[in-house]
């Protein structure tokens, strides 16, 4: 994805987060208090992706939440929404959450929007041998799913019904 079409999204995903929650993962968005706020925690995710020679980047976001119980998430949104998606895409979402954990203690929860693509709701990387096994599994929204919800799209006060219709 290049720089220039990687930007809006990184752009409407700070200003309208808790509505891009709500519109592409509305469980998460239900759980999160959102009176006590988020945060863009840019630095972290920059200490973490800096390191990892994955390729290039697209719109990666780590946000910092409080769960209606009270707990302290954090949440890796990805966003990949121009052209065909990277053969090796669960593994860097698996590398990002682990690198993430590892270097401050934290668990993450991964999402990832993709452009293309129908019909997928999980990603997954994983890997084992005799008998050991390790395996990630995270939620995927299709912005191609959509196509069919354009009357949905059309009543939505939602700006991400927007920025779908506009994909």
């Amino acid at each position: 994805m290049s720089d220039d079409y990687d930007s809006p999204w990184k752009e409407v995903l700070e200003r309208f987060f808790p509505a891009f929650l709500a519109w592409f993962f509305p469980a998460a968005h239900a759980d999160v208090a959102w009176e006590h706020g988020y945060r863009f925690l840019d630095k972290e995710l920059q200490k973490v992706v800096r390191d990892a020679r994955l390729g290039r980047r697209w719109a990666d976001k780590l946000v910092q939440v409080t769960t209606r119980d009270g707990q302290e998430d954090w949440l890796l949104v990805h966003i990949e929404v121009q052209g065909q998606r990277e053969a090796d895409f669960a593994r860097r979402m698996f590398t990002y959450n682990y690198r993430l954990f590892d270097r401050y203690a934290r668990p993450v929860v991964s999402l990832a929007v993709l452009g293309e693509g129908r019909g997928q709701t999980v990603g997954q990387f994983g890997y084992g041998r005799w008998g050991g096994e390790t395996r990630f599994t995270f939620p995927v929204v299709c912005l191609q799913d959509y196509r069919d919800r354009e009357a949905e799209m059309m009543q939505s006060a939602n700006p991400f019904a927007v920025v779908v219709q506009a994909h």
